[in-house]
């Protein structure tokens, strides 16, 4: 699992963990939360055969190591950077860690044989607005290319917000509300999917064992929650009232969002599985799109050259409508 000290990572691991695998391999580039869920491992799940790797997709080295240490049957790619508005004023870096490292990690993963490839994507590539959709749409193309190469079985696993992640809005409510407001808002009609990051990976495990090669699966996020009313409902919760003991305030939409999110386009073709919440795009959304030159990407992010990356991912990506970026955009 990569990613393995995220929300969504360490979720996986948690699970993963319960089925009880012969091995199960964590790679993460923060220590701190690589240990955390080392430690809560060893005490969960104290006969586990567990491997907790410190590094970076990226880093082609680590991944030769890694790979031949430990024998991988069954990948799941949970690391990226997904933070939208700071991701917009670090377009080299995003490009280089969700773009290239995917790509390095896949070409790893065919050569060393793994089975089956789980790349966990987000909403946020459909019809993307910022640098990270557009990376993460472009994850999505790399993995889709390989599926007629032979070995792993690749599959992407497409959803929206999860509750209590890192970076969530409920916990920064809850916070504004205790120091008693205001309780920001960037549009009265900004709306999210959302789902219990418990129930997420229970599907991305479905969904990441179910799928065939080359299929994107997108799970059933319910219906889309406006986040004015969230935070009112927060304000309610707490005891309070909102307008008059705690004010909501309306800052405007950052640089890269969307006032809402969809998880797939009318022209995917998408059909229920037979698994529950789970449905599956027919139509490749990687045909007809742009070939994509890894190495010629990898090179252009390493210049820095931010406005040259943005055209570029603009190129690639026909339906994408990315701004100039920044926080002053």
């Amino acid at each position: 699992v990569t990613g393995a000290g995220g929300s969504i990572g360490s979720e996986l691991v948690r699970q993963i963990a319960h089925y009880g695998p012969k091995k199960l391999i964590m790679l993460d580039m923060s220590e701190f939360n690589l240990y955390s869920i080392d430690m809560e491992l060893r005490k969960s799940a104290p006969g586990l055969a567990l491997a907790s790797m410190a590094g970076s997709v990226c880093d082609a080295g680590l991944l030769d190591r890694l790979f031949r240490r430990h024998p991988v049957q069954v990948l799941f790619h949970a690391a990226a950077y997904k933070h939208v508005p700071i991701m917009e004023d670090n377009v080299a870096v995003c490009v280089h860690n969700n773009v290239v490292g995917t790509a390095r990690l896949a070409d790893k993963a065919q050569e060393c044989g793994v089975e089956r490839f789980v790349l966990i994507s987000s909403d946020k590539a459909v019809r993307p607005t910022s640098v990270m959709g557009a990376t993460k749409r472009l994850a999505e193309e790399i993995v889709q290319n390989r599926r007629n190469n032979g070995p792993p079985c690749f599959v992407t696993v497409r959803f929206g917000n999860v509750l209590g992640s890192s970076g969530s809005v409920i916990p920064l409510f809850k916070e504004q509300i205790r120091r008693g407001g205001p309780v920001t808002v960037t549009s009265p009609n900004m709306t999210r999917f959302f789902m219990s990051i418990p129930e997420a990976v229970d599907l991305v495990l479905q969904a990441g064992v179910g799928g065939n090669n080359g299929d994107i699966m997108v799970l059933e996020m319910g219906e889309t929650v406006r986040i004015a009313d969230m935070a009112r409902r927060l304000i309610e919760l707490s005891g309070l009232r909102a307008g008059e003991d705690i004010e909501i305030a309306y800052t405007g939409i950052r640089p890269g969002e969307k006032e809402f999110e969809e998880l797939m386009t009318e022209d995917e073709n998408v059909v229920r599985t037979p698994y529950e919440k789970i449905w599956v795009i027919q139509k490749k959304p990687g045909e007809g799109a742009q070939p994509l030159d890894i190495e010629s990407l990898s090179r252009l992010a390493e210049t820095g050259d931010e406005s040259a990356l943005r055209a570029e991912l603009a190129r690639l990506i026909p339906d994408a409508t990315l701004g100039k970026g920044g926080r002053g955009a």
